[in-house]
C-alpha cells in the first residue's frame, strides 16, 4: 500500500539514489527518486513532500541553484532540505547549503543510522502538520461563524460529527467482537481522534 508521506530524493547518479531508497525501505514514507535539478522541480509542482534529500554536484543545475529555486517558489519554499554531498571542500559547502535554506548537511559516505534517524524527525514533524491542518479545516468547517448562535451550531456540528464517528467505531468492535471482519475500524478511529482533536483545540 502506498504511503501517504513523500521524500524527494535528487542525485545524478542512479547507484546513490538507490542507496538512498534502500537506507530509507524501513520508513512509511514513498521515495520519489529524480537524477536533475530540473527533474526535481518539475516533481514540485504536481506533488507534496514532506522533505527534500537535495546532492550538491550535479550538472547543469547544482544542489544549490536548485534550492533556490525551490526556496523562491510560495508553493515549495517550507519544504525541508537536507543536503548530501561528497567530503571535498565540504566546510565552504555546508555554509553555502545552509545559506541557501537547508536544515541540515550529510558529507557523504554517511551513516545510513543518522540519516533515517533525520528523515524520521522530518516526517514526523510533516504529519503532525498535515493533522494540524486538518483539524483547523474541521474547526472551520463546524465552527464557522462570529456570532454566538454560529458559535452554539457549530459546536452541534462537531458534536453530531463526534457521535457519527464514535457510532462507527462502536460498530466496527461489534462486528470483530461476532467474528466479522471490520476492516475500516483503524479508519473511523483516526477520524473519531482527529475530531476528538479539533474539539479539545476549539474548547
Amino acid at each position: 500500500m502506498p504511503n501517504d508521506t513523500r521524500i524527494l530524493a535528487v542525485d545524478d547518479r542512479e547507484e546513490n539514489l538507490t542507496a538512498l531508497a534502500a537506507v530509507l525501505d524501513a520508513l512509511p514514507v514513498d521515495v520519489v527518486p529524480v537524477t536533475s535539478g530540473s527533474a526535481a522541480l518539475k516533481e514540485l509542482l504536481n506533488d507534496d513532500f514532506a522533505l527534500i534529500l537535495l546532492d550538491v554536484v550535479m550538472p547543469e543545475m547544482d544542489g544549490f541553484e536548485t534550492a533556490e529555486h525551490i526556496k523562491a517558489r510560495p508553493r515549495t519554499r517550507d519544504i525541508p532540505i537536507i543536503f548530501l554531498t561528497a567530503g571535498s571542500g565540504a566546510g565552504e559547502q555546508a555554509y553555502r547549503g545552509y545559506a541557501a535554506g537547508a536544515v541540515d548537511y550529510l558529507t557523504k559516505p554517511f551513516d545510513p543510522w543518522l540519516l533515517r534517524a533525520k528523515v524520521s524527525v522530518f516526517v514526523d514533524l510533516h504529519r503532525r502538520t498535515v493533522r494540524l491542518r486538518q483539524q483547523a479545516q474541521l474547526l472551520r468547517r463546524t465552527l464557522g461563524g462570529d456570532d454566538a448562535d454560529g458559535a452554539l451550531a457549530g459546536c452541534e456540528r462537531l458534536l453530531a460529527a463526534l457521535d457519527e464517528r464514535l457510532t462507527k467505531v462502536e460498530d466496527g468492535v461489534a462486528r470483530l467482537g461476532s467474528g466479522e471482519p471490520a476492516g475500516e475500524l483503524g479508519a473511523h478511529i483516526g477520524e473519531l481522534r482527529l475530531a476528538l482533536d479539533a474539539f479539545s483545540a476549539g474548547t
